[in-house]
């Protein structure tokens, strides 16, 4: 009857190439490779997983803390670093990463470094893709769609006490 088509990258459980999305990974702070094992693969797996086929071109900035202080003071208003920010353009945008935040962060919470990583890159590409956490019911949506990407890589859902 119809004909045979390949199945999408999502139903053949393919990731789609980082190329076609445009997704660039930037180690603007080479301690990310002491400290995240294998740290470009896993900000860009998490970016793709997260990004889905609607999204354009994502670059992430693995940066330290010094480099997001500076452009969260900047673009901002606030003179202290943070874990991750997101720039905003048509389909996609910019995420940066502090690193000193991030593995504070993982140790904070008992977290593998890893493991935040991929969940703060899938939470800036969902800002990036407009969604946003001010109001509670915002904030719960957020939370469901980071807690369903990270299960499709393989990390623990965040949001759960151990």
């Amino acid at each position: 009857m119809g004909k045979d088509r390949k199945p999408s990258p999502a139903t053949a459980g393919h990731l789609p190439n980082p190329a076609a999305i445009g997704i660039e990974i930037v180690v603007a702070a080479p301690a990310w490779r002491r400290h995240v094992p294998r740290a470009e693969r896993l900000a860009r797996r998490a970016a793709l997983v997260a990004a889905g086929p609607a999204m354009a071109a994502t670059s992430v900035m693995l940066a330290d803390d010094r480099a997001v202080r500076r452009l969260n003071a900047r673009h901002r208003g606030r003179d202290k670093p943070t874990n991750v920010l997101s720039f905003p353009a048509a389909r996609g945008g910019d995420l940066i990463l502090a690193l000193g935040v991030v593995l504070r962060e993982a140790r904070a919470a008992g977290k593998r470094p890893e493991h935040h990583l991929a969940h703060l890159v899938v939470h800036g590409v969902l800002h990036l893709a407009g969604h946003d956490h001010h109001h509670p019911g915002d904030a719960r949506r957020m939370e469901m769609a980071e807690a369903r990407i990270l299960h499709r890589l393989g990390v623990p859902n965040p949001w759960r006490q151990a």
